[in-house]
């Protein structure tokens, strides 16, 4: 059994060693500018959490990096393998650290904190490597090719996935020789207030205040998985109390609802193959998660203009050489709206993007891409939208003035374009969304809309691009707060316009600028911040408001 207030002890002990370890032994001191130290075990001597492997990175004698995720060897002047040895010492990202690597756990052999010489490897003294007995690591070492972050198929699951989701010693994941899974939940809470709102704005879409207060904004559950063929196939099955998708599912939906049920089939040439309920594979920004997005909701063009979720089938395929990939899809959801297939509107997608400026680290990258939809419109049209804010009515609507806010056509069709620019912590993102209504009768309207959108990483983590899905990552977090860390900080900015009034639809026209700040205290743990002026525009006549929304994010992990 292990005794940690022994441990803590052995912990004091070390840090009093450790200052005095260039006069101890016979210091080899080496002063590269950046050194990176792989396969590093951290352990938390109260025994609460578990041992974390980890890579650290050291810029110009201070702590830079520690996190889960590979670190390219370009970032680094020196690279050595720890191989799992066990790092005592104080970590604060952006100090000058200390700390000692021993190549056996101190848990478990006491005789390691009585000589430090003979079984410390590694040594650190105020951001200075002075003890090095590690391998270096060498330029053909296989485990030095980049690690390709993202999920195994085109559209992620519609949370977080933890960063260890095959450890099988994880309580929530299990594993057969047949099939495996991990059970993954995520509660998301709002408190919504309005700030300001003028007479004309009132007058379009009633007095905001009483749209004030909390909700749960999302509560989703699920379970993703591989069938263990000798190519796996991945299942993912996901349920909420709501649908809480807008743009083409605008009833309320109270009780548990299954929005994501698919399987994705390993198919031929770096292809797979999806069946299911699914994201339908148009615009970055609707295809990756909710989390991983600009701001706190989706931009009004997306949410108006733009599919969620649908019953079809999606081909997919990647080119990591050539940073490309390819989404076909065709969609019609007769079966989960229990209505006949031949009422029932079908879609065609398809989607390519293409990254053409990558460095070797990937801390540059440049993403562009474009999507198509064909609709037969056999249930008409109506595009709406809230604010950006979810705790509120709908701003802009094709529908006003209408019975049944369904307009009829003939076809309808989408066009998007994406640009997105990563730069270290430097996020920079933009769409712009059209769709053609093909309705003489209308005079033919065309919608559109588009966001810019600008994000930058306070305490310097960088997004993770998905060459699978065209599609970037959330914010990592080098340092949590329960390792005396300062989480992961990130500020935002957005605007976003969206034109529902062409020919004889007059659904109105908003614009909206948003700041946002971001603080992931861990990897499942974030508190988000919103701010957003609007500009309404309906029948001639322009109103503003203002809000906050607070969010409380909560991840199983």
């Amino acid at each position: 059994m292990k005794n940690y207030s022994l441990i803590r002890s052995f912990i004091t002990v070390g840090l009093m060693l450790l200052f005095l370890a260039p006069l101890a032994v016979q210091a080899q001191t080496v002063g590269p500018e950046r050194v990176l130290i792989r396969n590093v075990v951290l352990f938390d001597p109260n025994g609460v959490a578990e041992d974390k492997i980890v890579n650290i990175l050291l810029r110009e004698n201070k702590l830079d990096v520690v996190t889960e995720d590979k670190i390219s060897r370009a970032e680094a002047d020196m690279v050595v393998n720890a191989n799992k040895g066990i790092l005592m010492g104080r970590l604060e990202i952006g100090e000058k650290p200390s700390f000692l690597i021993f190549n056996q756990d101190p848990r478990q052999n006491f005789d390691v904190m009585m000589d430090t010489f003979t079984y410390s490897v590694f040594a650190v003294d105020a951001g200075v490597v002075v003890k090095n007995r590690l391998f270096g690591v060498v330029e053909d070492e296989p485990e030095d090719e980049p690690r390709k972050a993202g999920w195994l198929a085109y559209t992620p699951p519609p949370l977080m996935m933890p960063l260890n989701y095959q450890d099988s010693s994880k309580w929530n994941r299990w594993e057969t020789k047949a099939i495996s899974g991990i059970f993954i939940a995520g509660l998301v809470l709002d408190r919504m207030h309005w700030l300001s709102q003028d007479d004309f704005s009132r007058m379009q879409v009633g007095d905001l205040n009483d749209f004030e207060g909390g909700e749960i904004r999302g509560l989703r559950v699920g379970v993703v998985g591989s069938l263990n063929f000798e190519k796996p196939w991945v299942y993912t099955i996901f349920g909420a109390t709501n649908a809480f998708d807008k743009g083409f599912e605008t009833e309320e939906q109270d009780k548990f609802t299954l929005f994501d049920w698919r399987l994705d089939i390993p198919f031929f040439r770096n292809s797979v193959m999806s069946l299911g309920k699914q994201k339908e594979p148009i615009s970055g920004e609707r295809v990756q998660s909710m989390l991983f997005n600009a701001m706190q909701e989706r931009s009004a063009p997306a949410d108006a203009l733009l599919p969620s979720r649908n019953v079809g089938i999606v081909w997919n395929g990647k080119s990591p050489e050539k940073y490309s990939s390819w989404a076909l899809g065709v969609f019609n959801d007769w079966f989960d709206a229990d209505q006949d297939f031949d009422d029932s509107a079908t879609q065609y997608i398809g989607r390519l993007t293409w990254a053409p400026l990558v460095t070797e680290d990937e801390s540059n990258l440049l993403h562009l891409g474009i999507g198509y939809r064909y609709s037969d419109a056999k249930e008409g049209f109506r595009y709406l939208t809230e604010p950006e804010f979810n705790k509120s009515p709908v701003f802009v609507d094709t529908g006003f003035n209408t019975e049944t806010g369904i307009l009829p056509a003939e076809k309808l069709e989408t066009y998007n374009a994406e640009f997105g620019w990563r730069r270290g912590p430097l996020w920079l993102s933009s769409e712009y969304t059209r769709v053609n209504i093909d309705n003489p009768a209308l005079g033919n309207p065309s919608f559109d809309g588009y966001y810019v959108a600008a994000n930058w990483v306070l305490t310097g983590e960088m997004r993770a691009y998905n060459v699978a899905s065209g599609t970037f990552m959330g914010v990592p977090v080098s340092k949590s707060v329960y390792q005396n860390g300062k989480g992961a900080w990130e500020l935002s900015f957005r605007y976003s316009d969206v034109d529902l009034t062409d020919g004889l639809v007059e659904g109105g026209d908003m614009q909206i600028a948003s700041a946002g700040l971001d603080w992931w205290l861990t990897p499942f743990f974030g508190v988000m911040l919103d701010y957003r002026y609007i500009w309404n525009e309906l029948g001639g006549v322009e109103g503003a408001s203002s809000g906050l929304n607070g969010r409380i994010v909560l991840l199983l992990e």
